[in-house]
């Protein structure tokens, strides 16, 4: 199957301001972003021409720059209308959207506080994360070789890159076996998350999801405990031990590019895509179309 690289595509990026064309849109490669990892980046979804919390996003991106030391500089309103921009240029009303900012060529080594703060935006077309028949049926997952880090060892909770490393090197180590995904246990051996997704569990009506105390607490984890409560579904957040995976009657994922995924495996315990995952998917999927 071909793929249609990211550095070769007609559009629009928003960078540092400016509307470049997509393919202008270039950073040299002596850059601190690239080369030590300083860069923060959300992903977005637009439904129907409006992009979900939308922003929510754009303040989390900068308080994930405060984290690593990086001052953003753009506000929230204008990193808002630099989105509204980006769809706009590329025609677009269901996207995904990409914002990042990192920092640039002007030094290069560990000490960067020289170096200029860049920020872009870009959007195209995507559509599921997972494809639809295993949306539906639920995906695989294997425990994967990585821990999610201590949060005294790494910005735990902040979306930058280089949390992202061991998601990736996760991930293909699964899916060599062919698995779709990797679950992540965290740094004392508890259940976290998968590679770029919340977990949530559910056993006897009671819906049960990791303490991100270490990992991102993702803004689709938090809309769907919101619509839980609403729905009157009990909610523990709690520490989930390897050993009790195998209890549990359904498991499911929730990001913005995942939205809500059923799990149908996860080494050698199946689960059923049921009633609880069904009705926060269907709650979910009303939600960001509303």
């Amino acid at each position: 199957m071909s793929v249609l690289p990211f550095d070769d595509r007609d559009g629009f990026i928003w960078v540092d301001g400016e509307m470049l064309p997509w393919r202008e849109a270039k950073v040299h490669v002596i850059t601190h972003g690239l080369h030590y990892a300083s860069l923060v980046f959300e992903g977005e979804r637009m439904y129907e021409g409006k992009i979900f919390k939308s922003r929510e996003h754009s303040a989390r991106l900068i308080r994930s720059g405060e984290i690593l030391g990086m001052t953003v500089p753009f506000n929230v309103d204008e990193i808002e209308e630099a989105k509204r921009k980006v769809v706009e240029a590329n025609g677009l009303t269901n996207a995904y959207i990409r914002v990042f900012a990192w920092r640039g060529s002007e030094q290069m080594g560990i000490s960067a506080k020289k170096t200029k703060i860049h920020v872009g935006v870009a959007a195209w077309e995507w559509g599921s994360y997972f494809d639809a028949e295993k949306r539906d049926k639920g995906i695989r997952l294997k425990t994967g070789p990585w821990r999610r880090p201590a949060p005294d060892t790494a910005p735990t909770q902040s979306k930058a890159a280089g949390l992202y490393m061991i998601c990736t090197i996760s991930k293909h180590a699964v899916e060599n076996e062919g698995y779709d995904d990797a679950l992540m246990l965290d740094y004392r051996g508890y259940v976290a998350e998968a590679t770029g997704a919340n977990l949530f569990a559910v056993k006897d009506g009671v819906l049960i999801t990791p303490t991100p105390d270490c990992f991102l607490n993702g803004i689709t984890r938090q809309t769907v405990i919101e619509l839980a409560k609403e729905a009157g579904i009990p909610v523990e957040i709690r520490h989930i031990k390897p050993e009790e995976l195998g209890s549990f009657e359904e498991i499911f994922l929730t990001g913005t590019a995942a939205e809500v995924t059923a799990v149908g495996s996860i080494d050698d315990h199946t689960y059923t895509v049921g009633p609880i995952t069904r009705q926060l998917r269907d709650a979910y999927e009303a939600l960001v179309r509303r």
